[in-house]
Order: structure tokens, then sequence, then C-alpha cells
């Protein structure tokens, strides 16, 4: 069994104003050596954007993004036709594939939007650039892994072109579970939303990101109220 341990302090930093991110691996003027990503898992980013803010239209090619609102509104358009709003419980995916052109913007004036940016390497690339979103209640995950992305379109969740699953799981204080690796090959990232955790003997807190592999199961015991983001993700690009 491997690990690798990233505190939520030793995350990258920018903060623009309307912008608040912090970056789990190397991103714009964040650039670690050490961290630039976790087998395919190549940017998770913890960003808040200002009421009425937001990103512009940028390109996009060959990585599959996902996007997971955790408080407040999310608008997206895209050179696709799509425009539609995001919020919490929504898990948002694009195959930026031959290229893409998107926006994201806080829908509201008066709050801000907190969500997660996360970035996937492709199992195939030029592939035609597709959007997907899906709805997920949130007593699916109490006490249980909710799965919300995979590699197949009939498999439960929005799926991507890799051979990934990510679940999301809400857990009562003293909870205690077990999570198999869906497939020989891949590692788990696991990302604290809210509240504690021990993970095969490592305490986390919240936003703490820890790394897993080679090893077949995870031991997770909720140390107080907790959310928790798994990405099951192939450690070979």
């Amino acid at each position: 069994m491997q690990t690798v341990l990233h505190t939520a302090d030793s995350r990258g930093h920018a903060s623009h104003g309307w912008l608040n991110s912090y970056h789990t691996f190397s991103f714009a003027g964040y650039s670690n050596p050490s961290r630039v990503h976790f087998g395919v898992l190549r940017v998770l980013n913890d960003d808040t954007v200002a009421g009425g803010m937001g990103f512009g239209g940028h390109p996009h090619d060959n990585m599959e993004i996902i996007s997971i609102p955790l408080s407040g509104d999310l608008e997206h358009k895209d050179n696709m036709g799509n425009h539609g709003i995001i919020r919490r419980g929504d898990v948002q995916v694009m195959s930026a594939g031959t290229g893409i052109v998107h926006s994201e913007k806080n829908h509201n004036k008066d709050q801000e939007v907190k969500f997660l940016q996360i970035w996937v390497f492709p199992n195939k690339k030029g592939v035609q650039p597709r959007y997907d979103q899906q709805s997920f209640r949130s007593e699916d995950r109490h006490n249980q892994f909710q799965q919300v992305i995979s590699p197949s379109s009939t498999d439960a969740g929005v799926w991507i072109h890799q051979d990934a699953w990510f679940s999301l799981g809400d857990f009562d204080p003293g909870f205690s579970t077990e999570y198999s690796v869906k497939k020989a090959g891949n590692g788990v990232y696991a990302f604290v939303l809210e509240g504690d955790v021990t993970i095969n003997g490592q305490k986390l807190h919240r936003r703490d990101g820890f790394g897993i592999w080679d090893t077949d199961t995870l031991s997770i015991q909720a140390d107080s109220q907790a959310q928790l983001l798994l990405m099951d993700v192939p450690m070979s690009l």
C-alpha cells in the first residue's frame, strides 16, 4: 500500500477578488513539481465565485471536465448550445475532445457559489465533444457511497472517457464502512468535503486530500459528521 497526504493548508491558493481558489495540484500560477497529478486525476480546484462573477468563454481540448457544486447556482454556457444551471446535488461533465469553448458564472448576484472543478485525463483523444449533467438525491448517500461518475453510460452516474468512478458519501459520527477499488491498477484519491474521517489509519480533516494505491480496499470511519468524495482512477497515464 502506498499513500500521499495533501493537507488542506498545503494547497496552492489564488485570490482574485471575485474568485477564491484552492489548488490540490499544480494549476495556473501554482506550480509544484511534486503535485502535478494523481494518476489520471490532473486538477482538483476548490472554487468560490462572488455574486454575478465568473469565467468568460475559454477553450479546452482532450480533457474530461467535472463540476460538482457545493452551494449556490452555477450557470453554464458552451459553443454546443448548452445553457443551464447546476446546483448542489448536480454533477456536470464535459468531454472536451477535439475542442470546446464554455463559460461558467455565478447565476446569483447576492450570494457566492462554491464548486469543485476537476479534470481527468481521458483514455482516448480526439473524441466528439459532449456535455451531460445529472441530479442526485442526497438521501441516497446517507451512510453509503453514491456513485456519481463511471466509465459507462449504462452504469450509475454520468459517464466519462476514462476507467474512473467517483462516489459521494455523507456519514454519521462513528459510522464505518469499506470501499473496494473498482479496477486493478487504480488508486483512490479521497477528498474530505466536511468533517473528519480516518482512512486506512490516516486521520483526515475538512478539505484534506489523501491518495492511496497498491491496495484493494479502503477502511473508512467517520470521526464526526462527514462528507467525502472518492475518486477511483487509473494510476498509469
